[in-house]
């Protein structure tokens, strides 16, 4: 058996002597090798057919705090009777608990669980309680019983009866699941044959110290061979999410085509998550049911846009110097400073577009975090990442925003067609929704975009085109990975990921 090394030599003889199947715990124990030197052997003999793995899945429960003193001193339901009984089998509540010793949160329990098994009738009009039998040790006490004793059972190992009495104590919140897998080796024929043939362990050593080359005990002593082709278990080391690997793809990508990162708070003012964007302030968006707005405080300082919060006032009340007619009410500043979490990633733009370090002409994008109390379902969540980009200069027209949408769609999302639907927003126009469509997955919506009004530009002093889009970055990450439930993006599911070779 010179092909054997020394672990997987003593995990035969291990299996032997166990009759041909044991646990891998008990062939630890057996042959003093560590936990992961008996996995190896046990991989390297599956690959000689020597032997098989077997792996069950076990629930372990056993009893919480609770439930070791429900073991100790009787459950409540069981306490009250034996104090019933005592006081003649018929005497007020309070006496009886007091009797049982029952204190006020496990009088009640005691009560509804004595009159849900029969054992007493409660009379809430007189305060009264009348014994009505007392059955011998029950099923859920058996069961207690046994935890107390064996410190813990295998689900799977108890007869029906505990089976569905672990139901009942579960329910009560009285014990505790712990989940493992137990992993089993078993000999195979070959390995039976291979095992009868008389097996001897040669001690092999795998690292050579400076004393067994002073002294020259390694011309004595056996080295183990390295083997290539050995099996390794499989590791997973720790990595990004795959979502996370996408947005600094889209990142790199967007820098490659020369736009620079702009970035601005998640609490935003009103003035700009709306106002500067010409959204009048009674505009059904700016409700509740469409924003998060911040409890305290509830208003933000406008003081240092004095000029540009009247710029906007004007615009919306009668439109200003934008050919406009504006909107005819009359504007709140009170209103502007109110205080959201950010519901889109515009503001972001109108802030970069007040910016000292505007650069005329110039390409800005941003990944940012955005918030609307939606319903979360496979297509919606509370909180989200949108890809917002705004291209500024001289002479810009719509053919080059749709050239950089279909860009995104493509080369982004892997696309393999597009389309472009018209749109209405307030603050752009024309304004286009982006839609594209993948071989086995469909179409889907990934967000709007257009040329932004001369009612947003113009107060921000603004005198050239300005593109600008709002993107789903989640739904471009979700079409290229092939994936229709927007809330697996978010998962702490290992095996899904890995499954889906996302990590």
């Amino acid at each position: 058996m010179s092909e054997l090394r020394e672990n997987e030599l003593k995990t035969l003889i291990a299996l032997r002597d166990a009759g041909g199947r044991d646990s891998v715990d008990k062939i630890v124990e057996t042959t003093g090798l560590a936990h992961a030197g008996v996995m190896r052997a046990a991989m390297s003999l599956g690959e000689k057919d020597l032997v098989k793995s077997h792996e069950t899945k076990r629930t372990k429960i056993n009893l919480n705090n609770e439930g070791k003193d429900y073991a100790k001193n009787g459950l409540p339901e069981r306490r009250l009777i034996k104090a019933l009984k005592k006081l003649g089998g018929e005497a007020p509540i309070d006496t009886v608990t007091s009797e049982a010793s029952l204190d006020k949160d496990l009088s009640p329990i005691a009560l509804g669980w004595c009159a849900t098994k029969g054992w007493a009738k409660v009379e809430r009009k007189t305060g009264r309680i009348r014994l009505l039998s007392e059955p011998p040790e029950e099923p859920d006490e058996k069961l207690l019983s046994a935890l107390d004793r064996e410190g813990s059972l295998i689900l799977e190992e108890l007869e029906k009866e505990p089976r569905e009495t672990f139901l009942l104590l579960k329910r009560r919140k009285i014990i505790e699941i712990d989940e493992d897998t137990l992993r089993e080796l078993e000999l195979t024929e070959k390995g039976w044959r291979t095992a009868k043939r008389g097996l001897e362990v040669v001690e092999e050593i795998s690292q050579l110290t400076p004393e067994l080359i002073v002294t020259g005990l390694w011309r004595e002593t056996n080295i183990r061979k390295y083997n290539i082709r050995a099996p390794v278990a499989r590791v997973w080391p720790g990595k990004k999410h795959p979502y996370l690997m996408f947005l600094d793809e889209v990142k790199e990508k967007l820098v490659a085509f020369g736009f620079k990162e702009m970035t601005g708070p998640i609490v935003e003012l009103s003035f700009f998550n709306c106002d500067n964007l010409y959204m009048p302030q009674d505009h059904p968006a700016r409700e509740i049911h469409d924003m998060y707005f911040i409890k305290a405080p509830t208003h933000g300082d406008l003081t240092s846009y004095k000029q540009i919060l009247n710029n906007v006032k004007e615009t919306h009340e009668n439109g200003w110097k934008t050919g406009s007619r504006g909107w005819g009410y009359k504007f709140s500043t009170r209103e502007a400073g109110r205080l959201v979490l950010r519901s889109q990633t515009t503001p972001v733009s109108v802030r970069t577009l007040l910016s000292k370090e505007l650069e005329i002409p110039g390409k800005y994008f941003s990944i940012a975090r955005c918030y609307r109390p939606d319903v979360v379902d496979k297509t919606h969540l509370t909180e989200f990442n949108q890809l917002e980009g705004i291209v500024v200069g001289e002479g810009l027209t719509l053919h080059e925003l749709l050239g950089i949408l279909e860009k995104f769609a493509l080369e982004i999302a892997e696309a393999d067609e597009i389309r472009f639907n018209p749109g209405y927003f307030p603050f752009t126009e024309p304004s286009v929704e982006l839609h594209a469509y993948k071989e086995g997955y469909g179409w889907m919506e990934f967000g709007g975009s257009g040329i932004f009004r001369p009612e947003v530009t113009l107060p921000l002093g603004i005198n050239v085109p300005v593109l600008a889009w709002g993107l789903g970055v989640e739904r471009l990450f979700m079409m290229r990975a092939g994936i229709d439930d927007i809330r697996y993006l978010f998962t702490q599911d290992l095996d899904w990921l890995r499954q889906r070779g996302m990590i």
